[in-house]
This record gives structure tokens, sequence and C-alpha cells, in this order.
């Protein structure tokens, strides 16, 4: 399990993301994402990404 994760990031230059948190819940894994250099975040349940 990855605590980390590459992507671009919408609000800054970075390129990297890490964990916040992972939770299991009746659809699957949920996973907060957050970036390391602003406070953009997303979440991911079971590998889809729910930011739009």
């Amino acid at each position: 399990m990855s605590l980390s994760l590459e992507d671009d990031c919408p609000r800054c230059d970075a390129s990297e993301f890490y964990k916040a948190a992972s939770m299991r819940i009746q659809l699957g894994t949920k996973k907060k994402w957050h970036c390391t250099n602003c406070e953009y975040g997303f979440v991911t349940i079971n590998g889809i990404d729910t930011s739009a």
C-alpha cells in the first residue's frame, strides 16, 4: 500500500500527493489524498478519482 501518489495538482506545480486517510466503506476502499505543496485534496474510492 502506497503512502504517496504522483499526479499533477490543479492549484500549484506540485506533482506529489500524500495519503491523509484510508477507510473501508461499502463501495470499497476510500482514500483521501492531499497535495504536499498546497491545501488541495481529493478522494478516491477503489482507485476512481472523485475530483470532478
